[in-house]
C-alpha cells in the first residue's frame, strides 16, 4: 500500500505504527511518527544514544501520544512461566539475580557486529525488571581485558568482556548482567 514512510504518516486514517526497521532508524522514525501524530510501538532498543533516548521521550510528553518500546522476551512463555512462579511465592525470596543474552546474528545486517553486549542489552535487562516489577535505581558497567584492533574497529569497544550491576530500587536485591 505504501512504498515510502511520509506516505504513512500522512494518511490521517492511521492511528499507530509498529516500527521495526533497522536499529539505526528506530529513534528519528518514532519522532517523526509522534509528531504525525501517530501512537508508537517500536522494536528494541529505542535508540543507540542517550541523547536520543532523550529526545523520543520528550517528544512522547509533548505530543500525550503513547509510545511503546516492544521488549518481547517478557512476553515470551518461558518468562510468563517464570514470572508466575515468583508472584505464587513458589521461588522464595530472590537474593539476587543474574543473567546473559549472547546473540549470534550471523547473515544479519553488518551493524549487529557493532552491537556490543551493553550496547543491545534490551533482552536481558527487562526480564530481570520485569520479575520483580523493578525500576534502575543505580547502573555501572565495566569493561575488562581487550580485544583484537579489528573486532575494536568494527564495534568501537576494546574490551573483552562486559559486564553489568543494576541496583533496583525500592527493593534490596541487585542483578548482575
Amino acid at each position: 500500500r505504501y512504498t515510502q514512510y511520509e506516505e504513512v504518516l500522512a494518511d490521517p486514517g492511521i492511528d499507530f505504527v509498529h516500527i521495526n526497521s533497522p536499529i539505526p532508524d528506530h529513534a528519528w522514525m518514532s519522532i517523526e511518527a509522534l509528531r504525525a501524530g501517530k501512537h508508537v510501538m517500536c522494536t528494541v532498543p529505542m535508540a543507540t544514544t542517550i541523547e536520543d533516548c532523550d529526545k523520543v521521550c520528550e517528544t512522547v510528553a509533548e505530543t500525550g501520544l503513547k509510545y511503546m518500546m516492544a521488549e518481547t522476551v517478557v512476553y515470551s512463555r518461558e518468562f510468563l512461566f517464570i514470572k508466575e512462579l515468583y508472584e505464587k511465592g513458589e521461588l522464595g525470596k530472590i537474593q539476587y539475580m543474574a543473567a546473559s543474552h549472547p546473540q549470534d546474528m550471523d547473515g544479519w545486517p553488518s551493524y549487529w557486529e557493532k552491537m556490543i553486549p551493553m550496547h543491545y542489552a534490551t533482552h536481558v535487562v527487562s526480564p530481570i525488571l520485569g520479575l520483580v516489577n523493578g525500576v534502575a535505581e543505580y547502573v555501572s558497567c565495566f569493561g575488562s581485558g581487550t580485544v583484537r584492533d579489528d573486532i575494536a574497529q568494527k564495534s568501537g569497544n576494546k574490551y573483552a568482556v562486559e559486564s553489568c550491576h543494576i541496583k533496583i530500587a525500592d527493593s534490596d536485591i541487585s542483578a548482575h548482567i
